[in-house]
């Protein structure tokens, strides 16, 4: 009886053994086809994935134009011994007075310099020392032109005159630079626009439409008596103009990865510029020997790390996006697929260009704190510490909207947040200009001209220039200098040894030649 009931157990045990065996069996089964159909779906959406991304890299075609180059035009060495003159005489920008003597000086150099455009064409000057030349085109219905640059130039004072090569204000030629302030950042212009001038008046030239030249004395500290002025001029007298060129970019060698032709960047639109004043304070300081759980500086060291750890959202729109728009087509394998399909590589992309300085300020409006003040004594506790924090806006941002961003972020009603004085500096970001406008495409013809081998594209100016005053007169407003650069050479801006070759001072030349032909038909 027992043996019976055992058997009968174990059967039904092994009866049920048999049963999971077979449910296991057909779980297995039925889990084989549904990853075999996940995996047949996966396959099917990576390789329509794969397709999408190789046909839109196929058919990503290039944008530039098609141009012939123009021969070389004979060049006197002469000019550069010109432009050697008009650095020797130091018109340094200071804050808060301008160096009439130096200026005074460069006014009568320049007049002297070129007799054909000082007593041939109609000149005035603006607050004694920027000049505004108009050179009468045939069609007065035309709108005018505009050509800027400024004269004005930032001192090299200190230590960092020591370690210049050469005398910055020396102007030193040698067998290949021109040496001193005024080489790159921006008496090169001035003089490069005015030698063309001058090639064209001598050669009979007279342009269909009306140009006007203006060279602005103050650009370094803001440009209020030189480009405002001279804006406010145009607009008196109802000037309206179908574009103004002004320095800004340049043709860059390498770069970006993948480039190997210098690019011509054309800065169709510039960044604002604003200063916040932040002030941390306390009812009381006291005593450095009990200090309380928190000070003035440390609550605004506090906010200062929450600026620097929540930067403004990257954005690849506006000029940036037309920008990798034009180099895109250009790159080779794989960064051109990356550039094709922003859609769906933009997150890599962003995460790219935010580990650069240059190319993360092309993307975002930056924060750059640059002047602290606290405290008179090791052992007493200051109850206000203030800082300045400097931030270039991107274009679709204000100046409001960065100071309600950075009160939001900071979130601390201790800290008190302020647009700071800037001495003429602060300024919305510009519009962007038109890259589809006669004024746009006569520029990329013009550089394809002059410099075949180059890209062109549009670009984003992340430094301020003259040319933000100007758009009262002009609604397309473009910034580039024909100065063919490193990115070592761009360290020189500003910085140590400044120096342009005077091959590449002839091609300036020749392109503002070339460029006042093309627009004045």
């Amino acid at each position: 009886m027992e043996k019976n009931k055992l058997a009968k157990i174990a059967n039904l045990v092994f009866q049920q053994i048999i049963n999971l065996q077979y449910s296991f069996f057909h779980f297995y089964i039925i889990g084989f086809i549904v990853i075999k159909k996940i995996l047949k779906f996966l396959f099917t959406v990576l390789f329509i994935l794969l397709l999408v991304i190789i046909l839109k890299t196929c058919t990503y075609s290039s944008r530039q134009i098609s141009v012939a180059a123009v021969s070389p035009m004979e060049i006197s060495d002469t000019v550069a011994e010109k432009l050697s003159g008009a650095v020797q005489i130091p018109t340094r920008s200071f804050s808060d007075r301008v160096d009439t003597m130096a200026f005074e000086e460069l006014k009568l150099y320049l007049e002297k310099t070129y007799p054909i455009i000082y007593s041939k064409l109609e000149v005035n000057y603006i607050n004694k020392f920027t000049p505004i030349i108009k050179w009468p085109g045939k069609n007065t219905d035309a709108k005018p032109i505009l050509l800027i640059a400024h004269l004005d130039i930032v001192p090299v004072e200190g230590e960092s005159l020591k370690a210049w090569s050469e005398d910055p204000y020396g102007g030193k030629i040698d067998e290949k630079f021109i040496w001193g302030r005024g080489t790159l950042d921006d008496k090169v212009s001035a003089l490069g626009i005015l030698e063309a001038a001058e090639i064209l008046i001598e050669e009979k030239f007279i342009p269909e439409k009306t140009i006007y030249f203006a060279f602005g004395h103050d650009e370094e500290v803001g440009g209020r008596a030189g480009a405002v002025s001279a804006s406010r001029y145009f607009k008196e007298k109802n000037i309206k103009f179908e574009y103004v060129l002004d320095e800004g970019s340049i043709l860059l060698e390498k770069a970006l990865p993948g480039i190997a032709p210098p690019v011509a960047l054309i800065g169709i639109a510039e960044k604002g510029y604003t200063t916040l004043s932040l002030t941390a304070k306390l009812s009381e300081g006291g005593h450095s020997s009990m200090p309380p759980q928190e000070t003035a500086i440390g609550i605004l060291s506090a906010a200062i790390h929450q600026l620097e750890t929540q930067p403004f959202p990257a954005k690849l729109d506006g000029a940036v996006r037309e920008m990798f728009d034009h180099l895109g087509p250009e790159m080779a394998l794989p960064n051109k697929a990356i550039f094709a399909n922003t859609w769906l590589f933009k997150p890599l992309l962003m995460n790219q260009l935010g580990a650069s300085g240059s190319s993360n300020a092309m993307i975002r409006t930056t924060t750059a704190p640059t002047i602290l003040q606290a405290g008179v004594k090791e052992n007493v506790l200051p109850s206000t510490a203030q800082a300045r924090v400097n931030f270039r806006i991107l274009p679709g941002e204000t100046v409001a909207s960065v100071r309600e961003r950075v009160e939001q972020v900071i979130d601390d009603a201790r800290v008190e947040v302020k647009v700071a004085k800037t001495d003429g500096f602060s300024s919305e970001p510009s519009s962007v200009s038109s890259t589809r406008s006669p004024a746009y495409q006569n520029l990329e013809k013009t550089i394809r001209q002059i410099f075949p081998e180059a890209i062109t594209t549009p670009s984003l100016v992340i430094a301020a220039t003259d040319a933000r005053h100007y758009h009262a007169v002009a609604e397309d407003i473009y910034r580039f200098i024909p100065l063919r650069m490193t990115h070592a050479d761009l360290k020189r801006i500003h910085g140590i040894d400044e120096r342009i070759a005077i091959e590449d001072y002839k091609n300036c030349i020749r392109f503002y030649y070339q460029l006042l032909k093309n627009s004045g038909q």
